[in-house]
């Protein structure tokens, strides 16, 4: 009997024993086999203090509530939704794999969703109460970037180039452009910067479509080829370069009831920017930021929608380097006269209080906190809601701000990154809560009383399961001696302090980005534990330049990117190499898109530095590069030619020593393969041996299953170069 019962021991121990991620896992394995226990597609229904979400079938929508004490119930299934279209439409079939994750509340008891039937692909909307469908506009199966009407009965559509609108069962062409470099309703204008994700706006009375007509005929063309045919082909998309020609863009108001079009007059250079695109509560008046090509002078102007004549500029904002308009106007509900404003003209991304004269009316800045997401008002909207980044970025915490007084409270206190979302009346808050030590707490919040009720504690999906190497955030000083840089330090499974390890350096570095964070993981992905159970010491640094700082902290790059971001590695890797267990002879670099350049340029100019290094979807040279993100932090080349000239790592070809591994999408969009084959081409001339890697389907990033393959090649190279 003891025989048998010690060896059931050593056979559940082995069925347990812990063992290193498969490059499958550390690809995949966060949203999958390690996946931290969270609440899917969580919203707070209107006018209520319930919340609800996906349950962990991916079947139901259940909801919690106050007066169940947050007990779990179902509130509507999927067979629910089946039937409830099949009863409104019964000549379709629909089928559903999951509760629709893209489903959203329009009202206390009404639903949105998309379903896809046999004929059509409906926009939704239904009643929970009574389970059944109030509207099902119908779009057609090819329809792109829909947005339904404020009072759910048309719905607006793409087809192509080209705008429809379905309403009553019929469809309507709102244009009719045969030539394709004529674009309307896209949220692909300005390529999409400038915080832009859609082309069309219904009027708030549903009577009025307000849309993006972006004229690109005079954009250069930009061939990719097509290699899967019997002979390549090239495919041509608008691509404009710093420095030339740019699209040309114009906001129509389509009037639906007499199918009559309006401009708006936003006169000025044709090639300048409309942003902010923002109507009026009432319909009567449109918002649009008008921000200058040389990106250093934006007007917020207001429009007439019904002749679309300029009425007046509210306000300007001008900067020696750039100004970068990012949201919408936020109306102060139940106050067609107020809205909220997002800038950083004063140094941090903050909220600031205006009339729709263009008077400033409070600062609702908080210390140095940056503003990273609205979330919404309380009752009779005295307060505004949003997260901050705060403790010099790494955290992310709930505030509150009167918005007569300009206090403000902050709401969590708990350090880490609380991502939450608040109830219409304001009073209650879902907070999801992670930390380096906390993989994720998710509570209900009083506002009033901060009295918090625990819905669940995560647990730690790697134990016993895997040897998750130790992390550690880390700080080191940027090259200028004044500012702390947040770092995050992963050191090899099983470490050892008496040997000497390789190092792997991950390196993004540019704006908009922040790779070290206070939260599960420190913010890393698994392929860098992969790496560090692989033996390396894997470490990321976020440079200045990077996000959540603040103005100054990010403008320092400006007309010379690369320049101090590689300074500030620099110091990172005095840093690694002041640590007795580097082995400063093995230094490497990995990085992608503006990491990619960063990896070439200290491969290049750090050459006795860096070993080895992977350079992703690299921009070479900043001229190859498109207008609305290359001319905001570079100018043009004909503006700032020493700077071009400078950053170039076509230039600097003859300096590479080590082993450099540079991977490109054949179908890349974003960062044009023109980008790295010239570099290539610079290195066969200055006799420099440089490896090329080229994935023929995929765009910018490599997405699916042959991500596993690029990590694969990835962990391969540094393998075979590095670590012997």
């Amino acid at each position: 009997m003891r025989k048998l019962l010690w060896l059931f021991l050593l056979t559940g121990a082995a069925a347990t024993a812990q063992k290193n991620f498969t490059i499958q896992e550390a690809t995949y394995g966060q949203y999958q086999n390690y996946a931290v226990k969270s609440l899917v597609a969580q919203q707070w229904r209107p006018d209520t203090h319930t919340v609800t979400y996906i349950d962990a079938t991916y079947e139901n929508l259940v909801a919690r509530n106050e007066e169940g004490k947050w007990a779990e119930s179902t509130l509507l299934s999927k067979a629910d939704l089946v039937s409830a279209l099949k009863s409104k439409l019964p000549n379709e079939t629909f089928s559903f794999r999951t509760f629709p994750m893209g489903y959203s509340w329009s009202d206390i008891n009404t639903l949105q969703f998309e379903a896809a039937g046999t004929n059509n692909t409906y926009i939704v909307l239904l009643n929970v109460t009574d389970k059944t469908v109030k509207s099902a506009v119908a779009i057609g199966a090819d329809a792109a970037n829909q947005v339904l009407s404020s009072n759910g009965t048309s719905a607006a559509w793409l087809k192509e180039n080209n705008i429809v609108i379905t309403k009553n069962g019929k469809d309507i062409a709102v244009t009719n452009d045969s030539d394709k470099g004529i674009v309307n309703g896209s949220d692909y204008t300005h390529r999409q910067e400038f915080g832009i994700d859609k082309g069309m706006w219904w009027s708030p009375n549903s009577d009025k479509l307000l849309y993006y007509r972006k004229d690109e005929t005079m954009v250069a063309d930009f061939p990719l080829v097509q290699w899967s045919e019997r002979i390549a082909a090239a495919k041509d998309i608008k691509y404009p370069m710093a420095g030339m020609k740019s699209e040309e863009v114009t906001l129509v108001i389509y009037d639906v009831a007499n199918n009559k079009k309006v401009i708006l007059k936003t006169d000025g250079p044709k090639e300048q920017f409309l942003t902010c695109v923002t109507w009026s509560p009432d319909g009567k008046q449109i918002y649009v930021g008008v921000l200058n090509r040389e990106q250093n002078h934006l007007k917020l102007n207001k429009y007439d929608a019904a002749t679309g004549n300029f009425i007046k500029t509210l306000f300007e904002e001008k900067a020696a380097t750039y100004v970068e308009p990012l949201h919408i106007l936020t109306f102060v509900p139940g106050n067609n006269n107020q809205f909220l404003y997002r800038t950083e003209k004063n140094g941090y991304e903050q909220l600031y209080l205006y009339n729709t004269d263009g008077k400033e009316l409070k600062k609702l800045g908080y210390k140095d906190v940056v503003v990273t997401e609205l979330l919404g008002f309380d009752t009779g909207a005295k307060n505004v809601f949003y997260i901050g980044a705060v403790n010099n970025g790494l955290d992310r915490q709930l505030y509150k701000t009167d918005l007569k007084s300009g206090k403000t409270v902050q709401v969590t206190t708990a350090s880490g990154t609380h991502s939450a979302i608040v109830s219409t009346d304001g009073s209650l808050v879902l907070d999801s809560f992670s930390n380096t030590t906390t993989p994720n707490d998710v509570s209900i919040v009083n506002t009033k009383t901060n009295k918090a009720t625990t819905l669940f504690k995560a647990e730690n999906p790697y134990t016993n399961k895997t040897i998750l190497p130790k992390m550690e955030l880390v700080t080191v000083t940027s090259a200028d001696g004044k500012t702390p840089l947040n770092g995050r330090l992963i050191y090899p499974a099983n470490f050892d302090a008496a040997k000497k390890y390789p190092v792997m350096v991950y390196v993004y570095g540019g704006p908009h980005a922040q790779l070290v964070t206070n939260k599960w993981l420190g913010g890393a992905g698994l392929f860098d534990y992969y790496m560090a159970q692989q033996g390396y010491v894997v470490f990321t640094i976020d440079n200045r330049g990077s996000d959540a700082r603040g103005r100054d902290f990010e403008h320092v790059v400006h007309r010379n990117l690369g320049v101090n971001e590689m300074a500030d590695q620099m110091q990172g890797v005095a840093f690694l190499k002041g640590k007795s267990f580097v082995d400063a002879s093995k230094i490497g670099v990995y990085g992608w898109s503006f990491g990619g350049f960063m990896t070439t340029s200290l491969m290049l100019d750090q050459a006795d530095t860096f070993k080895v290094g992977v350079a992703g979807g690299p921009v070479c040279d900043w001229k190859y590069y498109e207008v609305m993100y290359g001319e905001r932090y570079m100018d043009t080349p004909q503006e700032n030619p020493e700077g071009y000239e400078s950053t170039s790592v076509i230039k600097k070809a003859p300096k590479l020593k080590g082993r450099l591994l540079v991977i490109h999408g054949a179908q890349d969009n974003v960062v044009v393969q023109q980008n790295s084959m010239e570099f290539i081409n610079a290195c066969i001339a200055n006799g420099k041996q440089v490896d090329y890697f080229l994935y023929p389907t995929h765009e910018h990033n490599v997405r699916g299953k042959d991500r596993v393959h690029l990590n694969q090649k990835i962990a391969d190279y540094f393998d075979t170069y590095l670590k012997k």
